[in-house]
């Protein structure tokens, strides 16, 4: 069956390939996008890979009356526009929370109030809000600490120790059921976006979904933005033939999702009503360690590895976190199909003949301004 299908923040990274993957599957799609220059550029044209069949619609998901007229004639609601930046939301508070948390409740207020024919929500949420993954210790068993001490890391201490009897403890696959400690504006924002989503669905029989994306990359990403992923951030470094700036010793890990996953979630997620009212992880539950992430970055561009370790640490960042995707797989079908060795060849060929800005030392250089890194 053929839906007209909203997707806010369409025009953006992974917005635009799920735009594709429904218009490839015969729905209509209008793209809500306010092209926003941090993602698109001074001037915020739509992008050439946007999908012409696509109906774009410009608009500011703070701008109710706007995003009201993008749900009219709508069955389902893809919400995917946020503002993305881990360390720039520690210091521009106010336009994280209207964007996120007030342009969400913008849309939820709609459901709530309008006329409309919205039959499901899904919303992307981020393995961010968990802050800290599970992790076990050898005494204790399965323990979820909070951030690590200042003073530790400020003595190279990096591992995580356990908060029961301190020794160090080790990382485990992060389920669903892991209470969430989100340690950033930004995380603390998409946990209100999924909760939000998740009692306004329950409350007026409207399936929702939330889908907590762990670390995406792929094509499109916006490799000018410092605050968006690793890959993309060390990708415009090494094209610039400068060396990634790592933190800490660079062992700290992180699962590394291939943006053509998080399209196969989402599609499960509309599809399957076996998704409605729940929460899933989608990652792809491998741990990579950001060393690996830099050596495999520069060995695809035929660079030679040069890191620059500062042997420095940044507010709110923590030590592992990788997923537990037994939920997704178990209800949705939901598996992983690039690994990042073939992932990272695909980013690597397409950030070649991209034109990108290196403003990597200018984030730095915000952060330390702000006091969030040593």
């Amino acid at each position: 069956m053929s839906l007209k299908i909203l997707v806010t923040g369409g025009a953006g990274f992974i917005g635009s390939h799920i735009v594709d993957a429904l218009i490839e599957r015969g729905h209509s799609v209008r793209v809500f996008d306010s092209l926003h220059p941090r993602v698109h550029g001074e001037g915020g044209k739509i992008p050439d890979y946007l999908n012409p069949d696509a109906e774009f619609v410009r608009g500011d998901v703070r701008d109710y009356e706007a995003l009201k007229k993008a749900m009219l004639v709508v069955d389902v609601v893809f919400h995917e526009a946020a503002g993305v930046g881990v360390g720039q939301s520690m210091y521009q508070v106010t336009e994280y929370c209207e964007i996120n948390v007030m342009g969400t409740a913008n849309l939820l207020h709609v459901l709530a109030n309008e006329k409309h024919h919205i039959c499901k929500i899904i919303v992307a949420s981020s393995m961010s809000i968990y802050g800290e993954g599970k992790y076990t210790c050898n005494q204790c068993g399965v323990v979820f600490p909070s951030l690590r001490r200042e003073e530790d890391m400020r003595e190279g201490k990096w591992e995580m120790p356990c908060p029961r009897c301190g020794a160090i403890a080790h990382p485990a696959p992060t389920d669903e059921d892991k209470p969430l400690h989100p340690t950033s504006v930004y995380a603390v924002t998409k946990r209100d976006q999924e909760e939000l989503f998740l009692s306004i669905g329950m409350a007026y029989k409207i399936p929702a979904v939330a889908l907590r994306y762990f670390n995406v990359y792929g094509a499109r990403q916006a490799l000018s933005n410092p605050y968006t992923g690793v890959c993309a951030i060390f990708s415009t470094r090494l094209l610039h033939d400068k060396p990634p700036i790592i933190w800490e010793d660079g062992n700290q890990t992180r699962d590394f999702v291939h943006v053509s996953d998080i399209v196969q979630a989402c599609i499960l997620a509309l599809e399957k009503k076996e998704a409605d009212y729940q929460v899933f992880n989608v990652g792809t539950g491998r741990a990579i360690s950001i060393n690996e992430v830099a050596r495999m970055l520069a060995g695809a561009l035929g660079r030679e590895l040069r890191a620059e370790y500062p042997l420095k640490f940044r507010a709110g960042d923590v030590r592992h976190c990788y997923s537990d995707i037994s939920k997704i797989k178990k209800l949705l079908g939901y598996l992983p199909k690039v690994s990042f060795e073939q992932g990272v060849p695909i980013l690597i060929e397409w950030a070649r003949e991209q034109k990108c800005d290196d403003l990597v030392e200018k984030a730095v250089a915000e952060l330390r301004n702000k006091g969030l890194t040593t």
